[in-house]
């Protein structure tokens, strides 16, 4: 696994080299744009807008727009060692926290951390008192010269860094349009609501869930490569005489109501072959 930062993180007067691997793997579907007439790659050039002409790439400087047309400046030297200044110093947990204390809205990227060079004791001791504890750390990185807010936690043995969105960047809620106000719901309509939950309610299968355009895309692109003739049938939706928000819950019901059935005889089943055997 390809380790993509490496440093030291501590908590108090504890030191733990370690290394960062990224926990995600971009699985996205890659496609290429071509030119219709002959498939050749078409190519994106960098020109001046000022002067039409193609910029090379060490004709090229960095910036900040101030104000609309004026820019400051800021030479690759300049920020190399503002990069390096920040990025070699060690990681510190700030604070410790409840994790249920932080909304999933701040959740940004995920990466698992292994034990550097003579770091596995404090390594191991940082994952059992945040076991024991039940709390995650808070800490500070800088991560391809932007510095990130992080979260330390346990994940099935394994401390993972979780980057999170400083509060900042997190966009007021009361700037969303259209949110509707607290209304008169009917005590029917919400105990149907609560029903129709409670039936989808299940235990969280990672596995079960799959990404199925991608997996289409795929087929389509292994059918083209070997040449056969791709149809796709469109099924003519029945259409609906669900009129009203009763009407709809009341029809989502009784469309789950087969397959829990199906599956409580599924359970039923395996209990009594397991107590025959």
């Amino acid at each position: 696994m390809h380790t993509m930062w490496k440093g030291n993180i501590s908590f108090g007067l504890v030191s733990i080299p370690i290394k960062m691997h990224s926990a995600i793997e971009d699985k996205d579907i890659k496609l290429r744009t071509l030119h219709k007439a002959c498939h050749a790659p078409i190519k994106y050039e960098k020109k001046c807008s000022a002067c039409e002409k193609e910029v090379a790439p060490e004709e090229i400087v960095k910036a900040y727009e101030y104000a609309k047309g004026k820019y400051v400046v800021l030479d690759d030297d300049d920020l190399e060692n503002l990069r390096k200044e920040n990025e070699d110093k060690a990681v510190e947990i700030i604070d410790f926290v409840k994790m249920e204390e932080i909304d999933p809205i701040y959740f940004e990227k995920c990466y698992y951390m292994s034990s550097g060079e003579g770091g596995n004791k404090a390594y191991a001791l940082l994952r059992q008192a945040l076991l024991e504890t039940g709390k995650v750390g808070i800490a500070k990185i800088i991560i391809r010269s932007k510095e990130q807010l992080a979260i330390i936690r346990v994940y099935e043995n394994t401390l993972v860094m979780e980057t999170i969105h400083f509060p900042d960047e997190v966009r007021n809620v009361e700037d969303v349009p259209n949110v509707p106000e607290a209304s008169q719901i009917e005590k029917k309509e919400l105990e149907t609501a609560i029903l129709l939950i409670d039936q989808l309610t299940t235990e969280f299968t990672p596995e079960k869930y799959t990404d199925e355009y991608r997996t289409a895309l795929l087929q389509l692109i292994e059918a083209k490569k070997a040449g056969a003739e791709v149809v796709t049938g469109t099924e003519k939706q029945p259409k609906s005489n669900v009129m009203d928000l009763m009407a709809a819950l009341q029809a989502s019901i009784d469309n789950t109501k087969p397959k829990k059935t199906e599956e409580k005889k599924k359970k039923t089943t395996r209990k009594k072959v397991a107590k025959e055997a």
